[in-house]
């Protein structure tokens, strides 16, 4: 069954909900999550006169169901600007309604309108059912490991 979700930029009232479906993005990847000042931070980002990170929303009946953040980045090996999505959530019930792929149209349209040559993005390994959502839409998966150090 696909749903037709209202995807819209996020708003500053939408922030509670965003927090929340970190926290179940967190759960669903087994990682922590301290939501503690999360809300106003993330408002900084977003609202600021230029923007670290955009988010985008889909909304059924009024409701987050997903969500979408994305920045803009530069790529030395091409010399070009590109997309990179940080997050794509789609809460449990709402999977499988077509939503994911219309935040990813979504995103690509906003890419192309900030003159971005790709979208890049990871997950992991074990999120097989995304890694097949991402195969249909046509994407290709570089293996890479992903590296954290503290500062």
């Amino acid at each position: 069954m696909r749903l037709k979700a209202n995807i819209r930029f996020v708003t500053t009232d939408d922030l509670p909900q965003i927090i929340e479906l970190c926290e179940f993005h967190a759960q669903f990847e087994a990682a922590a999550y301290d939501g503690k000042g999360k809300q106003e931070e993330l408002g900084r980002a977003l609202f600021a006169t230029t923007p670290k990170l955009y988010c985008l929303v889909a909304e059924i009946d009024g409701e987050i169901v997903a969500y979408a953040t994305y920045m803009k980045q530069f790529a030395t090996w091409t010399v070009k600007e590109y997309l990179y999505m940080d997050c794509l959530f789609v809460r449990d019930y709402a999977r499988g309604l077509g939503i994911g792929k219309q935040l990813m149209r979504r995103i690509a349209k906003e890419g192309a309108t900030l003159g971005c040559a790709q979208i890049q993005w990871q997950t992991p390994k074990f999120n097989e059912r995304a890694i097949q959502f991402y195969h249909r839409l046509g994407a290709t998966a570089k293996s890479k490991e992903r590296f954290f150090l503290k500062l």
